[in-house]
């Protein structure tokens, strides 16, 4: 079976592409769409936003929508797993922006009949860790070792996704479409 993870985010999104065969599980792909390009905090302030800039959220959308349309048709999973929307009562912004880009990925999985599959931050955490707590370098160190990597899977978010396929690959049947 073929699973690709999501670790959805407008600037970084974490991708993770693994083959599950007789239980082994095997790295096929991994990398991150990079969208836009960030900006100073000085830079944010002299630009004026209008549909179809670059650094605009609609541009960030349809450029999240268009890589992450071709990655799936280039490989071709079985089940594609999206970590759930975390907000922390502190920064209610950030989960209305993720809610942005966690829908365009949504939309692609259910528009294209994939199967998908949600799982908690936490959830993801313990399943590859042991600990639903864990800190990004946990989940890092955890992936290394679960996929035989020689190096850290570097950004975080790369990490993070890989680690989303992993707990998905721990459930024992494939679900119905998403």
């Amino acid at each position: 079976m073929r699973i690709v993870g999501i670790d959805p985010g407008l600037r970084i999104t974490g991708y993770g592409c693994i083959d599950v065969v007789d239980g082994a599980v095997s790295l096929v792909e991994a990398g991150v769409f990079r969208l836009g390009k960030a900006l100073s905090r000085s830079e944010r302030d002299a630009v004026e936003f209008r549909v179809g800039d670059a650094h605009s959220i609609s541009s960030r959308l349809s450029e999240l929508d268009r890589d992450f349309r071709v990655m799936l048709d280039r490989l071709r999973p079985d089940v594609v797993a999206v970590e759930a929307l975390f907000a922390h009562y502190k920064h209610p912004a950030t989960a209305i922006v993720m809610g942005h880009s966690r829908g365009i990925l949504l939309l692609a999985i259910r528009q294209l009949g994939m199967n998908l599959l949600e799982f908690k931050p936490t959830m993801v955490k313990k399943s590859v860790t042991g600990n639903g707590l864990a800190k990004k370098q946990q989940v890092q160190l955890a992936v290394r070792a679960m996929l035989g990597l020689t190096e850290l899977p570097e950004p975080p978010d790369m990490a993070d996704a890989l680690a989303v396929a992993i707990c998905a690959s721990r459930r024992a049947a494939v679900p119905a479409l998403g």
